[in-house]
Formats: structure tokens, C-alpha cells, sequence
């Protein structure tokens, strides 16, 4: 908007006009040449024009509940806006609203009531909404498990670049859930994920050229990947960043950095990261020997379940890298 159309919209919007209040609020989300962007405002115009029934507004109010902005975090006040905005189609709210139903954010948590509202925001096209939809086959979740549905919805979001239905294709093709097991199929769709800075798509992305599977083995970019999804904080690709250093894959040797990594992890709860730190305190490698410390970390690893940690706490010969 030129200052002209601005002074207009101010006018028309403080003389109660519900569009004008909805775009001037998104004006004020934003922020443009004319005016800074300021939260508090838009929260004011949404709310303005979503008691008027404007059905974006709408929406936009709900996300304002939602993430706090402009006004205090009330996810009631979040559902409230979201389903008066679903129930007239709009698909982004649909999509939120199954969200609030699945995490139980302002609603009892309700796995069918999720299910009904991603699949009515997937059916408009809604790619998160089609994500979503393909997590509550995968998981059996408000709907009877069922992979071959899974992996129709996570391909339509994937088709749309959505990089979590990307990474989960991936995992389809390289499990065989829903789909025949093809690595090539799975490197390529953990690739399209990776490439869009999808942590988890990063990690399973090293794994492939860790193992050869869909790719020519390379140790260089294995480690590339791992580290790349490890410095955004992932545990897995931690203690796989970790592994890297301690065999002298794809980097040179280095039992420190090893230990350093696997200690991130293990900060994180990540049980065959706590397994390994427990090793090396066991062999002394990139860490004083300590057989204590070494007992306390397969214990800590075994409380979580990791099956070699247990079996270490019985008889230390089983002791070996994870």
C-alpha cells in the first residue's frame, strides 16, 4: 500500500469497515514502507474484523492466540478462532484445528476429532494438513493404521516440497511400509528434505551414504550430512557425528570430538549415545579411563532400554560400539 491507500484504509477501518480492519491488520503483521510492523496492532484490527465474521481475520486471530503474538498465548482463545474459521472451510484453520484436537492445545486431546479436520484441510490441498493426515495412518492415530494410505498423503504433500512429508516418504520407501522398499526412491525423497535444512531428512540422508543404500557409499558426505542435521541439535545424528570421529569416517580420528558429541547427545537422553560415552570411559578414549563413570553411563544407557547397555551391566566382554 502507497500512504494514500494506507490513509484510506485507516480511515475505513477506524469507521468500522471489517475488510479494511483485515487488511490493515496484515499490514501491521507484516510491517511495510509506509509502517513498521507491530503485533499488538494487527492483534487489534484481526480481532476487530473476526467479530464482524471476516473469516481470514478469523484465522489470523486464531494464530495470534496461538503463538502469542500481539497478545498473551491462550490456546482457547486459539481453538475458538481456529473452528469459527474451519466450520466456514477455511483450509489453513481446518489444519490448525486438527492440530489443537491432536496435541490437546485448548481442547481435550481427541485423535478422531484430528484425523476429521487434517483430512477435511488435506482434501483441500492444505500441504501440512496432508502431512499431518499421513501421521495419523502411519501412527493408527484417530483412524485404523493403514501404511498405503500413509504414503498417498505424504506423497501429495511431498509433490508440494513439504520437507517432513519428504523425510517420511523417505522413511517409507527405505522401511518398505506402504510402499516396495527402494533405497533409490528413499535417498532421493531424504535428499529433497535434507536440501530444504529437514534435520531428521539430514541424518537419514547420512545414513544412506554411510551405508551405500540408494547411493555410492561415501564416508566424506555421510559425515557431512550427519553433521549438518547434528549442529540443529538432533541426538541421532549427534551420536552418529560421534561415530564418525571415533572410527575415522568421512574425517579424521578423533576420540574427543567423538566424546564431545556423544556427550551432547547423551544430555538429550539419547540411550546409545549414553551406551557409547560409556565405552569410552570404559577403554579411556578421549576421556580419562573410568570404569565408574563407564558403569554409570550403562546404566543410564539401560534404564532407557538400550539392550547392550544391559547387557554390559551383566558381563563388561559384551562391550562394543552401537
Amino acid at each position: 500500500m502507497n500512504k494514500n491507500e494506507l490513509n484510506e484504509c485507516i480511515q475505513m477501518a477506524e469507521e468500522g469497515d471489517a475488510n479494511s480492519q483485515f487488511l490493515l491488520g496484515l499490514t501491521y503483521l507484516n510491517g511495510d514502507d509506509e509502517i513498521p510492523a507491530n503485533d499488538k496492532e494487527a492483534f487489534n484490527c484481526f480481532q476487530a474484523a473476526a467479530e464482524q465474521g471476516i473469516t481470514e481475520a478469523q484465522y489470523f486471530l486464531g494464530n495470534c492466540y496461538y503463538e502469542g503474538r500481539g497478545t498473551k498465548q491462550d490456546y482457547n482463545e486459539a481453538f475458538r478462532w481456529f473452528k469459527a474459521a474451519a466450520e466456514q472451510g477455511h483450509a489453513d484453520a481446518q489444519k490448525m484445528l486438527g492440530i489443537c484436537y491432536y496435541n490437546g492445545q485448548g481442547v481435550r486431546q481427541d485423535y478422531y476429532e484430528a484425523f476429521r479436520w487434517s483430512k477435511a484441510a488435506a482434501e483441500q490441498g492444505n500441504a501440512k494438513a496432508q502431512f499431518n493426515l499421513g501421521v495419523c495412518y502411519s501412527n493408527g492415530e484417530g483412524v485404523r493404521q493403514d501404511y498405503n494410505e500413509a504414503v498417498r498423503w505424504y506423497k501429495a504433500a511431498a509433490e508440494q516440497g513439504y520437507a517432513g512429508a519428504q523425510n517420511n516418504l523417505g522413511v517409507c520407501y527405505y522401511c518398505g511400509k506402504g510402499v516396495r522398499q527402494d533405497y533409490n526412491e528413499a535417498f532421493r525423497w531424504f535428499k529433497a528434505a535434507a536440501e530444504q535444512g529437514h534435520a531428521k531428512a539430514q541424518c537419514n540422508l547420512g545414513v544412506c551414504y554411510d551405508y551405500g543404500q540408494g547411493v555410492q557409499q561415501d564416508y566424506y558426505e555421510a559425515f557431512s550430512w550427519y553433521k549438518a542435521a547434528a549442529e540443529q541439535g538432533l541426538a541421532e545424528a549427534q551420536k552418529m557425528l560421534g561415530n564418525c570421529y571415533y572410527f575415522g569416517k568421512g574425517v579424521k580420528q578423533d576420540y574427543n570430538e567423538a566424546v564431545r558429541w556423544y556427550k551432547v547427545a547423551a544430555e538429550q537422553d539419547y540411550a546409545k549415545a549414553k551406551y557409547n560415552l560409556g565405552m569410552c570411559y570404559y577403554y579411556g578414549k578421549g576421556v580419562r579411563q573410568d570404569h565408574n563413570e563407564a558403569f554409570n553411563w550403562f546404566k543410564a544407557a539401560a534404564e532407557l532400554g538400550d539392550s547392550y547397555a544391559r547387557c554390559c551391566l551383566e558381563d563388561c566382554s559384551f562391550i562394543y560400539m552401537e
